[in-house]
């Protein structure tokens, strides 16, 4: 059995239609599928978790474009590597033959000078470019080669999507067709799995595997027990990952410096990416502290940028620094439940018009139908402030920001009590 491949490689789809998931870009008449079966594929970012078929749908494209495939990992090439592929396309391109396209996985792991070393092949139509990423494109990838690109994001897989490749596996593999298994109980399966493809089918075949028995039946207990006994204590792209980077928060949320801190050590210790880190601090920052202390986005701001700059040892330095105050600081939701409010309002009430004394005015006509004719500007006034109407009329008076109870918001209130009266006499 050792040199049997692994259950999640033998069953990899072959084409679309055997695809799990993502039938808002490849189901018939979606926007990928149409590319694909038109020839016309742009360059292209495919965005999602771990383990929704990226890489599989890269490959796929290929297949069924009859184009040679050059695939290349963020981890382990570098700019020689990307050339070397660029000098195979150029070749296959005085030949007239079908140009390559060229699968960067990770592709948020490459620095600049890799990116940049991407862009003349794929501005000259060398290559097709496709580059997978669990980051946001927006944040890792150049601007110059997002703009040739287009990005496409991949969902998270539906439990109804995960259960299905795992009866196909049952029904289909060539070496577990033949067992008699059955799955009595999915929630472990699914749980472990972590919405990931190739891990769900890694779990199940290493349970199968460690009982080794037939017929057999797959349910929760069976599952823990195996898989936990097996897996590592930190996957970076599993169900560790979501777990632990939820008790860091939770922590930090929970004002305890020392469990936060343990819980980085931990992702650090596992090889998480410090950048993915830091940018959670920065939306913690807002999202549980917010005005109670304004300084902590400023903190969680610089922390980002001197990770991006400093690098790998050193940043959990910064990293432990920002983490610590983040957690001894005072907390606050109040901004967080506020924009939370707004959208729930705009959703419910719909396109409110704007007051006519709000709009602006650049020609004769508008200020003759009275745009922006009854505005009073806030400096022109006592205490740069005059009361007037800021919502649509529809929604005169609402309160949606609600300060918090701690002593930097509970000023904020007092203000907003001395100029806004009822709304904030409460």
């Amino acid at each position: 059995m050792a040199t049997i491949p692994p259950l999640a490689e033998r069953m990899r789809p072959a084409s679309l239609d055997d695809y799990s998931g993502q039938q808002h870009l490849v189901g018939k008449g979606a926007i990928l599928r149409r590319a694909i079966e038109s020839g016309n594929l742009p360059s292209m970012i495919l965005w999602g978790p771990p383990g929704v078929g990226k890489t599989t749908l890269a490959y796929i494209i290929s297949q069924q474009l009859s184009r040679p495939f050059f695939s290349l990992s963020a981890i382990n090439s570098g700019v020689k590597d990307v050339r070397e592929v660029i000098e195979k396309a150029a070749k296959l391109k005085e030949t007239e033959e079908n140009l390559p396209i060229l699968f960067i996985d990770e592709i948020h792991r490459f620095s600049k000078s890799q990116q940049d070393s991407l862009l003349g092949a794929v501005e000259r139509g060398l290559v097709t470019l496709i580059g997978a990423t669990t980051e946001n494109p927006s944040f890792e990838v150049i601007s110059a080669l997002l703009s040739r690109s287009q990005v496409y994001i991949l969902k998270p897989l539906s439990e109804e999507d995960l259960m299905e490749l795992v009866h196909r596996a049952l029904q289909e593999d060539r070496y577990l067709a033949g067992k008699k298994i059955r799955i009595e109980e999915n929630e472990a399966l699914l749980r472990l799995s972590g919405g990931d493809a190739r891990r769900l089918l890694n779990v199940l075949e290493l349970v199968i595997n460690a009982v080794g028995k037939d017929p057999m039946a797959i349910n929760n207990k069976l599952v823990l027990d195996n898989v936990q006994q097996n897996m590592a204590l930190y996957d970076k792209a599993g169900e560790q990952h979501y777990d632990i980077i939820s008790a860091f928060i939770k922590s930090i949320r929970g004002s305890d410096p020392n469990g936060a801190v343990y819980w980085l050590a931990r992702m650090i210790e596992g090889g998480e990416d410090p950048k993915f880190i830091a940018r959670r601090l920065l939306i913690l920052a807002s999202e549980d502290i917010g005005n109670a202390n304004p300084n902590a986005l400023l903190l969680a701001n610089n922390c980002f940028q001197a990770v991006n700059v400093i690098g790998w040892p050193e940043s959990r330095i910064i990293l432990s620094q920002a983490v610590t105050y983040l957690a001894s600081s005072v907390k606050s939701n109040a901004s967080y439940e506020a924009i939370n409010q707004a959208e729930a309002l705009v959703k419910q009430t719909g396109d409110l018009p704007v007051p006519l004394h709000l709009r602006n005015a650049p020609t004769r006509l508008m200020k003759d139908i009275g745009y922006g004719k009854t505005y009073k500007y806030s400096h022109a006034y006592q205490g740069s402030f005059k009361e007037q109407e800021y919502l649509p009329e529809a929604l005169a008076g609402t309160r949606l920001y609600d300060p918090g109870n701690n002593a930097a918001e509970q000023k904020l209130r007092e203000r907003l009590k001395l100029l806004w009266k009822d709304k904030y006499n409460y």
